[in-house]
């Protein structure tokens, strides 16, 4: 049910902490990983990692925010594996700059990393999937700022609320060529984006809004993304927005 050999994942800011552990899972599940991001050194390091656990992964550079980067990507791709089964869509930024100080500059930034790229991917990729024919997988990695919007985030949390927007006008669009498009919304994963808004103040709200009472572990992902990428696991899923939170989005008071 959730075996992916003979497939070949994308995965788009693969190289960070959650999208590293994302493609960890997809080769553990038996498909071949290309490991997308801006740090070749980065990708290299969860390639080497993934080869270590008997996986088949390759590290590739781009710029996410580039089309005529990831149709390089594509190519790459397509002479190494073949063919693309499923893309992942997991990069992503961050700032805490308040509403008043915020400039374009950052908000462009931003939603370039959040949005644009996932839209650009979803353009190249997806296309590709449709044009094979054999349907496909595209996950989008949102957050539980996507809605209600989370405070002092104010730029991510507009980004993310677009992700779960284009993720279900997506999978309208694409069903009829049985490529399905979903998104996770994972909880509190402390990471490189978010360690600075990550105040001794802020965790005590976190943990008094999440029943689970702790943060969430990369790992915790892995199952959700090999569902969704499964072809059988997930094959009358399309359009979801599946949160993966220790019960953050259940809270009121």
């Amino acid at each position: 049910m959730f075996d992916l050999q003979n497939t070949v994942s994308v995965v788009i800011g693969g190289n960070g902490v959650l999208g590293s552990s994302m493609s960890s899972a997809l080769a553990e599940a038996g498909s071949m990983v290309a490991v997308v991001g801006r740090n070749m050194e980065k990708a290299k390091r969860v390639c080497e990692e993934i080869e270590l656990k008997g996986g088949t992964a390759i590290p590739l550079q781009a710029d996410a925010t580039n089309k005529a980067q990831l149709e390089s990507v594509l190519n790459s791709v397509l002479q190494w594996g073949g063919s693309v089964d499923t893309l992942v869509n997991a990069s992503g930024t961050n700032s805490t700059t308040p509403f008043f100080d915020l400039e374009m500059e950052e908000w462009d930034r931003i939603m370039d990393v959040n949005l644009k790229s996932m839209v650009l991917a979803s353009q190249v990729f997806g296309k590709r999937m449709i044009e094979q024919g054999n349907g496909g997988s595209i996950i989008n990695i949102s957050s539980v700022s996507s809605g209600p919007p989370l405070s002092k985030v104010f730029t991510y949390s507009a980004s993310k609320a677009g992700v779960n927007s284009i993720t279900q006008f997506l999978a309208r669009e694409f069903a009829p060529d049985r490529v399905r498009v979903n998104a996770v919304i994972p909880g509190f994963f402390p990471a490189e984006q978010n360690r600075t808004i990550l105040s001794s103040e802020r965790i005590e709200s976190i943990m008094r809004h999440t029943p689970m009472n702790r943060f969430g572990d990369p790992d915790e992902l892995k199952g959700t993304v090999v569902y969704l990428a499964s072809k059988k696991a997930s094959s009358f899923v399309t359009g979801a927005l599946i949160r993966v939170d220790g019960g953050f989005g259940a809270m009121s008071i």
